[in-house]
């Protein structure tokens, strides 16, 4: 009988510890999912160009539309994986542009207009306009971020993906650079940068942003920048104006 009772109460430890060690992995679990870097977090990814918009070009038809979608949905990803809730302008290759509307220009500006509107009727935190840059010298490379000093934390968020860039990509000592010539840095009603990736206009670098591997590093320090700006600035703290 003594036996018996042994063996009864060591069966009553064991089923408390298991439902213990249940309670421990669940709550280990939950408490992960809210430790991600950017739960809770909305970030605005705006691919530039689209549709009949090709952007930049450089080479044998290398379009800036085709690599900054690209790059961008590399970039959902890495935010994605760490809480993020990303929203895209666009995910494939098309402007914002109605149907109806008729003739190059007027659909350019459409679609610049929808992809504000898009971004400032949303409830994203922050925004990342992904772009590229083609001028007729092939001399120049490397990536660079341009911001609005409208918001007093556009700078360091742009400050914060330049570093990144340098660091990562060791191919550009470029400064983030404010920018109020930009329609959508202009119209945008929230914090974020525009980030141009590199020059399709230089061989080398075109054929780097080509290549899956190059876009990946360029999506990761976009993303890095991103973790290291909100470490130090807080979602609730980037809508105070200058």
């Amino acid at each position: 009988m003594k036996r018996f009772r042994i063996l009864i109460g060591v069966f009553i430890v064991i089923i408390c510890l298991f439902t213990f060690m249940q309670y421990q992995f669940r709550d280990q679990d939950a408490l992960q999912s809210w430790n991600l870097p950017l739960s809770g977090l909305i970030i605005a990814i705006d691919p530039g160009h689209g549709g009949v918009d090709g952007g930049a070009v450089g080479g044998e038809d290398v379009y800036e539309k085709d690599i900054a979608l690209s790059v961008s949905l590399k970039l959902r990803d890495y935010l994605q994986e760490q809480g993020a809730l990303v929203l895209l302008t666009r995910e494939d290759d098309r402007d914002l542009a109605s149907p109806s509307t008729k003739g190059y220009r007027k659909r350019w500006q459409e679609n610049l207009r929808n992809r504000v509107t898009f971004i400032n009727e949303s409830a994203a935190d922050l925004f990342i306009s992904v772009h590229l840059n083609a001028i007729p010298s092939s001399r120049w490379r490397g990536a660079q971020v341009f911001y609005n000093p409208m918001y007093k934390e556009n700078k360091a968020l742009a400050k914060a993906i330049q570093a990144e860039m340098i660091r990562n990509l060791e191919n550009t000592d470029r400064s983030a650079k404010a920018l109020q010539e930009s329609y959508l840095l202009r119209k945008v009603e929230k914090p974020g940068a525009l980030v141009e990736i590199g020059f399709l206009s230089n061989d080398a670098e075109r054929n780097l942003l080509q290549t899956k591997a190059y876009q990946h590093a360029v999506a990761a320090s976009i993303y890095t920048g991103i973790i290291k700006y909100i470490e130090k600035h807080p979602p609730q703290d980037n809508t105070d104006n200058e």
